[in-house]
């Protein structure tokens, strides 16, 4: 298959559809095609704490598994212990050997997810609902996001003096990556690489993910 053609197919449909898009202009599709996992950030662009608390409050409107809306966020930007993030958070699990994020493109401002009640299967799901939507908000607000899942939960405790445990981090800034889909077939690896300065997601096709 052609390179991006996963993008191209759902712009075929959109226009096909003529499918209404957001006041801001973005589609969904638009906006899931921008929301990436970037692992490395301009660090002209500074994220503000008013604009980490824009991307939280979606959090007031999104469903949760018996409306327990049970959890808390504690916004980090560069002023307010970014630092202390970054001592305790792993990137690129995939790519160990490019110990990412490269120096000066580390990001600068973190959401730490908390949960104010045990860790269950209906917890993750709205852990999942959360992440990708605060992420959505992101793209849509012009910066860009990670989730990261890999982080010493102690320390980021104690460092923030945390009244729950976290349980997700988000990383939040203005991308420097170029990153690509590529559609595979289910049956291919799903490992992430780089080649060239470019980051490769591959991606099953949709065709494939439907149970027939």
């Amino acid at each position: 298959m052609a390179d991006n053609y996963l993008e191209n197919k759902f712009d075929d449909y959109r226009q096909k559809k003529s499918a209404p898009v957001s006041k801001s202009g973005h589609s969904l599709v638009s906006l899931l095609k921008k929301n990436r996992s970037y692992r490395g950030y301009d660090p002209a662009y500074k994220v503000s704490a008013a604009a980490l608390e824009q991307i939280v409050a979606v959090n007031a409107l999104l469903p949760s598994a018996k409306n327990q809306q049970a959890l808390r966020f504690k916004l980090v930007t560069e002023d307010t212990g970014a630092d202390k993030v970054l001592e305790n958070i792993k990137l690129g699990g995939m790519l160990p050997e490019l110990h990412l994020p490269f120096p000066g493109t580390e990001p600068k401002a973190f959401i730490i997810v908390c949960a104010t009640v045990p860790e269950s299967k209906m917890l993750h799901v709205d852990m999942g609902i959360a992440a990708q939507s605060m992420l959505l908000k992101a793209v849509d607000m012009g910066y860009n996001g990670l989730i990261i899942g890999a982080f010493n939960a102690k320390k980021i405790e104690e460092a923030f003096a945390l009244p729950y445990p976290p349980v997700l981090i988000l990383a939040i800034g203005k991308g420097n990556e170029k990153i690509e889909l590529k559609e595979i077939s289910a049956e291919d690896s799903h490992a992430y690489w780089r080649e060239n300065g470019v980051h490769y997601v591959p991606k099953v096709r949709w065709e494939e993910l439907i149970i027939r």
